[in-house]
This record gives structure tokens, C-alpha cells and sequence, in this order.
């Protein structure tokens, strides 16, 4: 696990450059009474994901001079719009490769804020591997979606605004993508509620990195498509975020594409939330064992909302 003085030092670096997002406690999700639910509301960051701490953090490390020669990323679209966001405010180029299958409501936030987009591949597995030898072969720092640990630390600063914002808690439901979000949330709060359970949820079409947990080793494995893009795709070979997710995850639970798509709708309908599928799972992860929490404490984390208006059509019909 992360130390949770790194996570400490990130949130306070991160305090002038990211939102300290809002708790709500959730009534329909609760079960008439059943438990105390509340959202973390990550939906409602700046550039709509929680992408925006990681990102921030890790280019905030970077000493100047390296920093202004530009930065390059790879992302389905959260983690881009999030480095294209802070090189702006930084005053830095960005180039950001994205997968060809990339969302294009997610690339416009990557455009509108100056980076530009190289399309490569039809997985983020390639486009990954595509920006990291760009990287190399051009000498600029490469950031991460996940496998980086400024990034992880940068992602649990959630965890340390949970717990001023609730102080204690029992549970915490997390989508589970490439692992930076669970692994930093949950290497924070494992050292401040030792008692508490970290939940990771993933879509059933793409879990990689559920699969790789249960087999003791990170596994290649095809994704189908999936509502929760955000979490979609492999996990990257000898990524570090597969030994901090098998110390710091309690139990994961996989949800069908229906059932992300019920939570999606029942967000907006119930409690006027846009989300997008990501931060759907979550929600629908936590559906599936309600009843195991009766009488507990629990933390759901809605990590985005970029979602096309397409996709929100299809989901509200």
C-alpha cells in the first residue's frame, strides 16, 4: 500500500488546482432504510472525473524545465481531458493517443482545452504502448492513466477529503478500471479506517483487472464493449497497480451491462446525478449486496459524468 503520508502531501498540492467535491446522502439507494449510503461526487470535478487529481499531481512533480518540452498521455478520454486541463493551466503542450473506438464527447474536452490527439490503435492496451515509445523516442514525460505513482496518490486524495467530510465510515464502493482510483483511495483509507471494506466493482464485459486478481497474475484478456468505458480495456504488464489492488480490495463484484445501465438511469431519474457508466458500476455494484450492509456506513464514489448525449439517449429510453 501507498503510505498515506504520499497521499497526505498530494491532497495538499492538489487543494489550489481541484475541486474538493461534494458528499450527498442518498435516500433511494439506501433501501428504506436498509443503510446509511452517501456519493462521493467525483461527477462534479472539474473536466467531470475524478482523472483531473492524478494528472494534476503527477505533472505538478515534474521539474519545470523537463515540464515545459510537453508531456504526452494515453487515454479512453477522462485522463486525457484531465492532462489537457492541467498542462493548460500549467502552460504546457500536451499530445494525448487515444484508441480509435474513444468516445468523442470525452476527445472534445481533450481538444477544447489545446492538447491534441493521435488515434492509434482499437484498445487503450495500444495506444498505452504507441505514447510510451513517443515518449521515449522524443525524450517528454509520459503520464500515466494509472501505472504511475504520483498518479495513485493524486487519485487518493478522494480518501482524505472522505474522511474529513464523514470522519468514519464502514464501506467504500469503487469502479475498478486500471486500479489507480481503488488503489489510491483504498491504500489511504485502509490507514486511516482500518476496519474499512473496499469494494471493487467492474463491468462483467471488460474486468481485467478483477480476473487478474483472482488469478494471482495480470492476465490478457479480450474486452467486449461496454457502457463503462472509463474502466474498459487491460491492464498494462507489471503495472503497479495490481499488487496495491490484491492488498488493498476486500471484495469484487461484477455487474451486467443491464444493471449498469438501470443504475445510470435511476441516478438521473431518482436524484438528478449525470454519470457516466463508469460511476455506474459502482452504483450497481453496490445494488447486488445491499442487504449485506444493513445497519453500515457506506461511501459510494461516483467517479465521472462524460457521457455522450447518445449513449445517455439509449440509456433514458
Amino acid at each position: 500500500m501507498f503510505a498515506a503520508e504520499d497521499v497526505l502531501a498530494a491532497a495538499e498540492r492538489l487543494r489550489p488546482h481541484v475541486r474538493m467535491t461534494p458528499v450527498q446522502r442518498s435516500a433511494p439507494l439506501e433501501g428504506e432504510g436498509c443503510c446509511d449510503v452517501h456519493l462521493k461526487l467525483e461527477n462534479h470535478q472539474a473536466t467531470g472525473s475524478f482523472k483531473l487529481r492524478g494528472a494534476f499531481n503527477r505533472m505538478l512533480l515534474i521539474e519545470d524545465a523537463r515540464r515545459s518540452r510537453g508531456v504526452i498521455a494515453a487515454s479512453t478520454g477522462n485522463h486525457g481531458a484531465a492532462v489537457a486541463r492541467a498542462a493548460r493551466e500549467l502552460g504546457v503542450p500536451a499530445r494525448i493517443f487515444v484508441p480509435t473506438t474513444a468516445d468523442p464527447t470525452k476527445l472534445s474536452s481533450i481538444t477544447n482545452d489545446g492538447a491534441s490527439i493521435e488515434k492509434v490503435g482499437e484498445d487503450c492496451i495500444q495506444s498505452e504502448a504507441a505514447a510510451r515509445q513517443h515518449a521515449l523516442d522524443e525524450d517528454l514525460v509520459y503520464v500515466s492513466p494509472y501505472n504511475d505513482r504520483d498518479v495513485i496518490a493524486g487519485q487518493g486524495s478522494i480518501g482524505v477529503e472522505l474522511e474529513r467530510q464523514l470522519g468514519s465510515f464502514d464501506a467504500v464502493f469503487v469502479a475498478m478500471g486500471g486500479g489507480g482510483l481503488i488503489g489510491g483511495v483504498g491504500s489511504y483509507l485502509k490507514s486511516a479506517l482500518p476496519s474499512i471494506e473496499v469494494c471493487a466493482c467492474s463491468p462483467e464485459n471488460s474486468a481485467v483487472m478483477h480476473h487478474s486478481i483472482e488469478a494471482g497474475r495480470i492476465l490478457e484478456l479480450p474486452s467486449k464493449p461496454t457502457l463503462s468505458d472509463g474502466t474498459a480495456g487491460g491492464v498494462e504488464p507489471g503495472s503497479m497497480t495490481f499488487d496495491v489492488c490484491r492488498e488493498v480490495v476486500d471484495s469484487s463484484t461484477l455487474v451486467s451491462e443491464s444493471e449498469i445501465s438501470d443504475a445510470m438511469r435511476g441516478l438521473v431519474s431518482e436524484q438528478h446525478l449525470l454519470v457516466e457508466g463508469a460511476a455506474a458500476v459502482a452504483v450497481a455494484g453496490f445494488l447486488k449486496q445491499r442487504a449485506r450492509f444493513a445497519g453500515r456506513r457506506v461511501v459510494i464514489i461516483l467517479c465521472g459524468c462524460n457521457v455522450s448525449s447518445g449513449v445517455l439517449r439509449e440509456v433514458l429510453a
